[in-house]
């Protein structure tokens, strides 16, 4: 379900604690590194995902989101649209299925939404999880 209300992304922001964050890379200057690091002083619990790296921001690392053995609420995607898809259907894997499925700002997949519409998860695309909870949240 796709959601654009500003009321349902703010319940969304407040009601979650953890966030998965694919595509994470600690590189100073890149829109993924900025966000992360905000996301983590904000107060949320973050997991990244990257195929290839063990570590970033000093936390362990998963390869892909089907080995994350805790629940997740949001699992926000650095990945081209063309990627999203296939990161739909990985979410259908995980152990624990997330409140929501987030593609950050530029990045959207009719797709990935119609593969997600089956379960209970909350879809947003197109929109920078950290400008929203700055707008909507004040911090």
């Amino acid at each position: 379900m796709d959601i654009h209300r500003d009321q349902d992304i703010k319940n969304l922001l407040q009601q979650a604690a953890t966030i998965a964050v694919v595509g994470a890379k600690d590189k100073p200057g890149q829109p993924v590194d900025t966000v992360g690091r905000y996301l983590i002083q904000a107060g949320y619990r973050v997991i990244p995902v990257h195929p290839k790296r063990k570590s970033v921001w000093g936390l362990d690392t998963y390869a892909d989101l089907t080995r994350i053995p805790e629940p997740v609420d949001i699992v926000d995607l650095f990945r081209a649209s063309n990627y999203c898809p296939d990161h739909a259907l990985e979410v259908l894997e995980m152990k624990h299925v997330p409140r929501a499925f987030w593609m950050q700002l530029g990045i959207t997949s009719a797709q990935a939404a119609e593969i997600l519409q089956e379960k209970p998860i909350q879809v947003v695309q197109d929109k920078c999880i950290l400008v929203e909870h700055k707008r909507l949240l004040g911090v």
